[in-house]
Order: C-alpha cells, then sequence, then structure tokens
C-alpha cells in the first residue's frame, strides 16, 4: 500500500520539520473561546479547513480594493481582478504539478467538478450496459452522480469491496476490470476510515483495461504532495474549503484533450466565443466550463491558500499529520476504555481518525465534547454505504491540519474518558 508522500520525487532529502505552534498564529479563529470559555479545539479539517490570515486577506482585499467581474471590463479594476483570478488558477495548477493552468476549471468544489464530469463526459459516454467502477468508501458526491448517470443511460455500477481493515480489496478490482468497465472513479484518501489508496497502482490497471479514471482528491490535495502527471489518472477533483480556503471554491483538472472533447456543463455568460440567434460558438478551455459570474473572492482565496500551503512544504505537512495520526492511535485506545478505532494502521492512512464508545452515540459524544471547545465531526461524514457496510449506524471524527497538535489530543482522550464517566453514572 502506497504512502500518500509517494507522489513526491525520489530525490528529495526528509522533509523540514513544520511547527504547528508557530503555524497556529496564522489562524485567528484560534484565539476565539467557545460560550463556556474554553478555547477552541479544532478537529474538524476533513470537514472544513480553518482559514490563515493570508487567505483571509486576499478574499478581504478583492472585496475592499479591486472588487469587480472578470474578463469582461478593460478598465483598471477589472484588469486587476481578472489578473488575481488568473493567478489563482496558476497557483493552484502548481500545487498539484498540472501541466498547464488551463487544464484547472474552477467550481463551487470537489462535488460539483464530478457532477461536471458525470453530466459533460459521463452523460455522452455511459450507453446501456456500460459499466463504471466504483468503491465502497465513496463519499456520497463520487457516487450520487453515477447513479444518476447509470439509471438515465442503463448503465451498471459495480463496487470494489473493503476489507475489515479498511483497505480496498484490489483481487476483486482487478475482476471488476474484466468487465471493460468506461469510467473507474474512487477516493485518494476515505474521508472515513483514512485510508491512502494506491492511485498510480489502480490507475495502471483501469488504464490497461481500457477506462479512463476520476480521482476523488479532497482528502488527499490539502495534506500530502499530489503529481496529477505521475499519478496519471484522467480527472482530479478537489474542494478549497478543505485546503485552508474559502467555502464555494474548488478545482476539476483534466487532461486538455478530454476538456476539449467535452461539452459545456452550463451555458451562459463568459463560455461562449460567439453567440448568434440560432447558435453559439464555444470558449477555449477552461472558460468553456465557467459559465456566468463566479465566485472570484473565493478562488483568488484558494489561491492564497494554494501558495500557503507550498511555502510550508506538502512534504513537511504530509510528515506533521503522519505523526499526529500515529499519536492519536497510540493514545486513544491507551486512555479511553472500550474505544472502537476504524480503518486501517497509522501508517496507511491520513490525519482522520473515525471511532465509537459502545454504547454512546456519536451525537451524544460530540455534543458532550463541544463544552470543553472540542470540535469534531458524527454521523456518516457522507458515507452511508461504508457505514453500512461495518454495520455502523454513525461514527464520530477526529481529523486534524497544519494547525493540530498533540496536546489537542490529549485534550480529547480526556474528554472521551469524561463522556465515559458521564455514561457510566
Amino acid at each position: 500500500m502506497a504512502d500518500l508522500a509517494t507522489t513526491q520525487r525520489k530525490d528529495q532529502t526528509e522533509p523540514a520539520r513544520l511547527d504547528p505552534y508557530q503555524i497556529r498564529a496564522d489562524f485567528p479563529i484560534l484565539a476565539t473561546v467557545n460560550r463556556f470559555g474554553k478555547p477552541l479545539i479544532y478537529l474538524d479539517s476533513a470537514a472544513t479547513s480553518l482559514k490563515p490570515q493570508a487567505v483571509i486577506e486576499a478574499v478581504d482585499g478583492y472585496n475592499r480594493e479591486y472588487s469587480s467581474n472578470i474578463h469582461r471590463g478593460i478598465y483598471e479594476l477589472a484588469e486587476r481582478a481578472t489578473g488575481a483570478y488568473e493567478a489563482a488558477r496558476a497557483k493552484t495548477a502548481r500545487l498539484i504539478n498540472a501541466p498547464e493552468p488551463a487544464e484547472i476549471v474552477f467550481v463551487r468544489n470537489a462535488t460539483e467538478a464530478i457532477n461536471l464530469v458525470a453530466y459533460s463526459w459521463g452523460r455522452h459516454h455511459i450507453g446501456r450496459g456500460d459499466s463504471i467502477v466504483l468503491t465502497e468508501m465513496e463519499h456520497h458526491a463520487n457516487l450520487v452522480p453515477w447513479q444518476l448517470v447509470v439509471q438515465e443511460k442503463d448503465g451498471d455500477l459495480e463496487f470494489v469491496p473493503v476489507t475489515d481493515d479498511g483497505l480496498l480489496q484490489l483481487d476483486v478490482y482487478e475482476v471488476l476490470l474484466h468487465l471493460r468497465p468506461k469510467l473507474v472513479a474512487f477516493t485518494h484518501v476515505s474521508n472515513m476510515l483514512g485510508t491512502v489508496n494506491p492511485v498510480r497502482e489502480m490507475v495502471e490497471m483501469a488504464h490497461a483495461a481500457g477506462a479512463l479514471v476520476l480521482i476523488d482528491g479532497a482528502q488527499a490535495v490539502p495534506h500530502a504532495p499530489v503529481d496529477v502527471q505521475e499519478l496519471g489518472a484522467d480527472f482530479y477533483v478537489f474542494s478549497g474549503h478543505k485546503m485552508l480556503g474559502p467555502t464555494g471554491s474548488g478545482a476539476l483538472w483534466a487532461r486538455r484533450g478530454l476538456l476539449e472533447a467535452m461539452p459545456p456543463f452550463m451555458a451562459g455568460g463568459d463560455m461562449i466565443r460567439e453567440v448568434h440567434l440560432r447558435r453559439s460558438d464555444w470558449n477555449e478551455i477552461p472558460y468553456k466550463f465557467e459559465a456566468g459570474t463566479p465566485d472570484i473572492s473565493a478562488q483568488i482565496g484558494m489561491g492564497a491558500a494554494a501558495e500557503y500551503l507550498m511555502a510550508l512544504g506538502m512534504e513537511s505537512v504530509r510528515a506533521h499529520e503522519r505523526e499526529l495520526t500515529r499519536y492519536a492511535m497510540e493514545v486513544l485506545p491507551r486512555e479511553v476504555p472500550g474505544i472502537e478505532l476504524y480503518g486501517p494502521a497509522a501508517e496507511l492512512r491520513g490525519g482522520v481518525v473515525s471511532f465509537n464508545l459502545p454504547g454512546i452515540h456519536p451525537h451524544d459524544v460530540a455534543q458532550i465534547l463541544d463544552r470543553s471547545g472540542i470540535c469534531l465531526r458524527a454521523g456518516h461524514h457522507c458515507t452511508m454505504p461504508l457505514h453500512e457496510r461495518f454495520d455502523l449506524a454513525a461514527t464520530a471524527r477526529a481529523s486534524f491540519n497544519v494547525y493540530t497538535v498533540p496536546e489537542e489530543i490529549d485534550a480529547l482522550a480526556a474528554g472521551l474518558r469524561d463522556v465515559v464517566r458521564i455514561f457510566d453514572r
């Protein structure tokens, strides 16, 4: 099983060590306290990450200094806005080593990116009896769009099962590829189990079977080096709000040839070259897929987030989160009686730890922890089929980022012990 960090170049030396205590000073929200007077302990980064000052200032700078539409006006404010927007596209491309910025399509989030591919590529290439291969660990965003496509086109969905340890059964995957699927779509990192999937190996297998590959990178891009050229996938999607950027920002990367062949996802202003009463000619990529006025400030903020992460060094980010995950998986079973952890060993996962306390609903766990300022997710994490696979109604989930420190994991363990004591009374 390949680790996320295998996407880094082999000639690199040991990554520089991050100082999360210094990094925390970049995140103003960490200075806040809750209604009980407790400082914020944010362990829900897999849902939405916090925003550093650099991102906040980038968004505020657009709104204060050059708020204007893009790709339209020829006055100074408009040209400055257009320049900042396209600079954000270039930064996003550098973050994932895309061959060119034009292959980055800005969207609101990874969900919209997957829907774009499903509607623009899927509805034109999936026909009666054609199959799409997914996995049991997919986020709903990488499941429901494909359900709609195969229902409309009378196609089929096939699923790679998950082992009890939270790993994909690659022997079954190999068998499913004998069906000659048109598309294989799977997550880079599971948002519930934390499993880091062997993307490059799976892509090579899919291509050998004649399938295109879409990767959901929402839980990978913020946390480790991602090189789309090295991974070899055809489509790669991710969200800005999970990588220290604003909500309403995200990106689809796809190979130029695919984007040029795909029809528009939405129609309107900016995605056209010429419009006549009875026909229109489409704009060049990526603008063909960016109809109407986008959330300009959010995408500028996403560019600032990409720049911030690259300055930290993604190898260093991955090393920091690997240490935190290892620490959490050592401390929680030792310090919390009866806790049940789900997913693979620490070295095979990203910075996500899902768990349950027997006999205590995760919603109760999260609500009690909130009194201590601890924020974590409770529910099915948009992975209901995966919870069904493990016969779980819900789980609690702690997830980490560059601003997470070991003391917060200690506080989580102490808070969980309190939860156990409360329910044992």
